[in-house]
């Protein structure tokens, strides 16, 4: 919020767009209380996006929690369809549907964040004619976001956040080609269309993509790898969808989760034995404290895998923010 409120500070009313802004929010924020601060230091009009409003220059549209924002047209439609990249509302999103409805007319820009949220959606920009600006990763708090979109994408202007007002208002006062929607992408429209929950099913995934033995992090449902663009990118049929790091962190979540479940069920085992070993006799006794010994070896192992794994992981996002 600091750099998106520093942002909209430098544009002025008159400018002859509307703004649409995409914020990673909880699921129970209020994003009216966001809007009250971002119109606190903004000419802009702001306000929460509503569902069928028609969209306005001058006018700043948060995305509400929990819901994407998409455009068909001129008009915001609020749905709460399947996440991307793990995200609800997610930038991707809201850039895929700007760009395959506004085609060369749409600037898309990134800001200080975590992960890789927007990154395809500045390939769908790009796709599409449009043009792609991000924050220098030097000046943003987080600048992972910034970062992997420069290593995927073809990226038109970097610059720090104090000159991008200024760049934002020099291009959308420059005249703009005229609009060819001959030239909208159809893998990009069928996604757009995923996306307003027109199309979804396997027939249509199958035009986009090609299947592959990965399963969604999301629903467990099948992937296809996408057949287009420079991102390497993955979508099930019920619409979630995911860049290849995207899918890779979501992984590691659920691998991770699975193997403390298992040092649970196995820690619960060990006890088992090491009672029926007290209470037994002989060689039988003898046996179920081995079984157990065995057991703990194994649980100490594993326990130490994850715990060095989470210490690189920090590690990791330590020196990446």
């Amino acid at each position: 919020m600091p750099a998106l409120t520093e942002l909209v500070s430098q544009l002025p009313a008159s400018i002859p767009a509307a703004i649409l802004v995409v914020q990673h929010l909880a699921p129970e924020s209020s994003g009216e209380a966001l809007v009250n601060r971002l119109a606190h230091h903004s000419q802009l009009k702001c306000q929460l996006a509503t569902d069928q409003t028609f969209i306005e220059p001058g006018h700043l549209y948060l995305a509400p929690p929990d819901r994407h924002m998409l455009l068909r047209e001129n008009r915001l439609l609020i749905t709460k369809g399947p996440r991307e990249n793990g995200y609800r509302p997610a930038a991707d999103t809201l850039f895929r549907s700007a760009a395959v409805s506004f085609g060369s007319n749409v600037i898309g820009v990134v800001l200080t964040g975590l992960l890789h949220d927007g990154t395809a959606g500045l390939e769908f920009i790009k796709r599409c004619g449009g043009t792609a600006v991000v924050q220098a990763p030097y000046d943003a708090e987080y600048p992972s976001m910034p970062e992997s979109a420069l290593r995927n994408v073809d990226i038109d202007y970097t610059v720090p956040l104090a000159h991008m007002g200024g760049l934002l208002v020099e291009l959308t006062n420059n005249q703009l080609p005229p609009q060819e929607l001959a030239a909208i992408p159809k893998d990009l429209q069928t996604e757009a269309a995923i996306a307003e929950r027109v199309v979804g099913t396997i027939n249509e995934v199958q035009e986009i993509g090609h299947q592959v033995a990965i399963t969604c992090s999301d629903c467990g449902g099948t992937l296809w790898q996408l057949n287009q663009g420079n991102v390497l990118r993955f979508r099930c049929h019920t619409g979630h969808a995911f860049t290849a790091e995207a899918l890779l962190d979501a992984e590691q979540s659920s691998l991770e989760e699975t193997l403390w479940v298992a040092i649970r069920m196995m820690e619960e085992r060990k006890i088992l034995l090491t009672s029926m070993a007290s209470r037994g006799s002989g060689s039988w006794g003898v046996q179920q404290e081995e079984r157990a010994e065995e057991l703990k070896h194994h649980i100490n192992r594993l326990r130490e895998f994850l715990l060095n794994g989470s210490s690189n992981t920090s590690a990791k996002q330590a020196s990446t923010e």
